[in-house]
């Protein structure tokens, strides 16, 4: 929350992955640049018409990340700013969505390049005014844009977002929000959610970002504004958009679970829980499979109408960006932006479709919130994961909770609301989605092809959710040795059961957490492990070579677990040659000190003790290996230390060169006897 970012899991960036057109790129960089300043001249047009399309068109471009820094070359924040305050609501909300893409696009850097441009003092106003016309419009209005649905809601939706969009980046944008009294538009615009869903749903994912870690807040959170939560992790409306609207509100109780009366704290805890258990009870798969049959069971000549309605809209929206651009030969890139993958700012084609996205948003948040429940809130994601396994510590859980510290202690209501509402079980559901079926179905349909994407990345988030409960959870809790030697097989077949290992990033960085915990616990039952030596190299070797910081730690953590287990046992010493092997490469380089840090703590625990190990250590002359290695291990660390490393971080290394140094002592001590 409003940090430059240690965000557990940051919000995806919704930028097009398909390639622009093959102009040279410095030709395309000076027609954007000149394209960019057209518009921002009509932003100043006496036109409101002439704003709006200027409003509408920069907000089409700026889906293209390529686009941005030409816009922001031209001041684009500072002339869009004003706009929200236009005299037109037309230009209000178009200027809304345009900063509103911007900064979804745009990313952490640009969001703050906008929150220093003083995006801020428009956007405050706009929302105080948009407060105070919901409080006077009520549910009903007599100004009406169409329906039933009054300008001020769809403005209010626009600016929520960009709010939501600017907190998750800039601490500067959540000190506003704070010192403005801004919680009180989200409250007002969560009260909406039983005519105006898709506004109240805006302002629950602003308030579960503005909630978490900000103290700051507490205090602002009254009686009345506890209530509206409370009225919407109550409300009983069976549809999708509602379910994930309790999912959001059910994630900002918990993060500001401190001001509830303590005589209601248990109640909240269980309702929070159960509502989380009740979205990720949904069966996804089947629930998508039904709705893809569903969306294209129309007649072929419905259908056939449909498609040719949508491609003309699409040349209607590219003719009027040709237009407004002066037929530039930027044309040829505005055509290929809006027919690239921006599913997430545009609107469905399909309620189907609509639903589907939304289920499958209310079941990752869900996963989201239960991560954050177990695990730690100090350390960001690419900070270590342990301060040292080599200082002899018996604290399995510790070891298995893969923090800088230890585990977090949930009280007993939570740990038992997390059993009783079977949570779990239900993790682990989500860890084998999606099923084959599923993806068959959304790849049949260009427009549900981005479903796909999602349901990985709730795979990935119920991995490593899975990893957070197995260092909170007693093994009793977790099913006890059975459930775990299953579990075992469970996570194998994950990554073994395709012809070829995986190589998502993403997902290995979950799926080796998720084995890295689980290999921790099994080892302090002394239960057998299921990995076998050939799945563990393939596996170790894969994530070595991985660009994610955070599995390349995994897999070191991994061979280090597994090698600390067989060490102990008779006839190894072949296996732990091959394990000291991979670790010493790994050490030698990997461009990360902190991997480098983990593989040669893993490298002491293997070989700390046992006669396989002392036998497997002199054939591959690890001492000889490890003081070679040392200077370069110590003047990387006087290098690199003071301005890449958190201090935690250096503090972990230090530890570790003190425990090499006595290590390879201790091994030429062996070798005099």
């Amino acid at each position: 929350m409003g940090k430059k970012r240690t965000n557990k899991f940051p919000r995806p960036q919704f930028s097009p992955i398909g390639p622009m057109n093959s102009i040279k790129e410095e030709e395309e960089a000076g027609e954007v640049y000149s394209a960019a300043g057209d518009l921002l001249e009509k932003l100043q047009s006496a036109n409101p018409d002439i704003r709006e399309f200027a409003c509408a068109s920069i907000s089409k471009l700026v889906q293209e990340k390529k686009v941005i820094s030409s816009f922001l070359q031209k001041d684009v924040v500072r002339c869009l700013g004003p706009l929200l305050l236009d005299p037109s609501v037309g230009v209000r909300e178009t200027a809304a969505g345009a900063l509103r893409n911007l900064s979804a696009c745009g990313g952490y850097d640009v969001c703050d390049e906008m929150v220093k441009q003083d995006v801020m003092t428009p956007l405050t106003a706009l929302l105080q005014e948009c407060c105070t016309e919901l409080d006077a419009y009520g549910i009903t209005s007599q100004k009406q844009k169409g329906a039933d649905k009054p300008f001020v809601e769809d403005i209010a939706n626009e600016a929520i977002s960009i709010l939501w969009n600017l907190c998750e980046s800039s601490s500067t944008a959540v000190s506003i929000f704070n010192k403005e009294g801004l919680l009180d538009v989200c409250i007002q615009c969560l009260r909406q959610f039983n005519h105006n869903v898709e506004l109240a749903i805006s302002a629950a994912y602003c308030l579960q970002t503005i909630s978490e870690d900000n103290a700051e807040l507490l205090p602002s959170l009254i009686p009345s504004a506890l209530q509206v939560l409370e009225m919407v992790l109550l409300s009983s409306e069976d549809n999708m958009e509602h379910m994930l609207l309790r999912t959001l509100a059910a994630g900002t109780v918990w993060n500001v679970k401190s001001v509830v009366p303590i005589s209601s704290q248990a109640n909240t805890i269980n309702a929070v829980i159960r509502i989380l258990s009740e979205t990720l009870e949904k069966n996804t798969n089947q629930i998508i499979l039904n709705l893809g049959e569903a969306a294209h069971a129309m007649p072929k000549v419905e259908a056939e109408i449909e498609m040719e309605e949508e491609m003309i809209d699409a040349d209607d929206a590219v003719s009027n960006l040709k237009d407004g651009m002066q037929k530039t030969a930027h044309q040829g890139k505005a055509e290929n932006m809006i027919n690239d993958d921006i599913s997430d700012l545009l609107p469905a084609q399909s309620e189907e479709l609509k639903h589907a996205t939304v289920l499958l948003a209310a079941q990752q948040t869900a996963l989201e919130i239960i991560v954050n429940m177990c695990c730690s809130e100090d350390p960001s994601d690419d900070e270590w994961e342990e301060m040292s396994s080599s200082d002899e510590s018996d604290n399995s859980m510790t070891e298995g909770a893969g923090i800088l510290f230890s585990p977090p202690c949930l009280s007993a209501e939570v740990l038992s609301a997390l059993v009783i509402y079977l949570i779990p079980k239900k993790v682990l559901e989500k860890t084998e989605f999606p099923d084959s079926g599923t993806v068959d179905v959304c790849m049949k349909y260009p427009s549900w092809q981005h479903l796909i994407a999602k349901m990985k990345r709730i795979q990935c988030r119920a991995l490593t959710c899975l990893h957070n409960l197995l260092s909170v959870l007693d093994i009793e809790e977790l099913g006890g040795p059975v459930a775990l030697q299953g579990l075992s097989q469970h996570l194998a077949k994950l990554v073994f059961s395709q012809s070829e290992l995986p190589k998502d990033s993403e997902f290995l960085e979950a799926v080796t957490s998720a084995i890295r915990s689980l290999l921790q616990r099994i080892a302090s039952q002394n239960l057998p492990q299921s990995l076998n030596a050939q799945q563990l190299m393939i596996l170790c070797e894969a994530g070595a070579q991985c660009e994610n910081t955070s599995a390349r730690v995994n897999v070191v953590a991994i061979m280090g677990i597994r090698g600390s287990a067989l060490a102990k046992e008779d006839n190894t010493a072949e296996v732990l040659k091959m394990i000291g092997n991979f670790l010493l490469q790994v050490a030698n380089k990997d461009s990360s000190l902190v991997v480098v840090g983990e593989a040669l703590d893993a490298i002491i625990d293997v070989f700390a003790d046992g006669k396989e190990a002392e036998k497997a250590a002199d054939q591959m002359k690890l001492v000889q290996a490890l003081k070679s290695l040392q200077p370069v291990f110590k003047s990387r660390i006087q290098k690199e230390g003071k301005g890449t490393l958190t201090p935690d971080q250096r503090l972990v290394l230090d530890n570790v060169k003190v425990n090499l140094k006595r290590f390879i002592a201790y091994q030429e001590a062996l070798v005099k006897k």
